[in-house]
C-alpha cells in the first residue's frame, strides 16, 4: 500500500498513455478516404438571423 500511496502519479501516467495507445489504434481503422468519397450530403443550415437582420440600418 504504501507503494501506491507515494506513486499513484505514476500509475494514472501509465493508465493515460494506455488510453491513448487504444485510442490511436482504433483511429488507425477509420477509413477517411472512402468516408469522404461517399459522405453524406448535410442539410440546409437554416439560422434564424433573418428575424433579427431589421435592427441594421440600411446601407446608402
Amino acid at each position: 500500500m504504501e507503494f501506491i500511496k507515494e506513486y499513484w502519479w505514476i500509475l494514472m501516467i501509465l493508465l493515460l498513455v494506455g488510453v491513448l495507445m487504444n485510442v490511436y489504434k482504433n483511429l488507425k481503422h477509420i477509413e477517411h478516404k472512402k468516408y469522404m468519397a461517399n459522405k453524406p450530403n448535410l442539410p440546409p443550415h437554416r439560422d434564424f438571423n433573418h428575424k433579427w437582420d431589421d435592427d441594421w440600418p440600411k446601407k446608402k
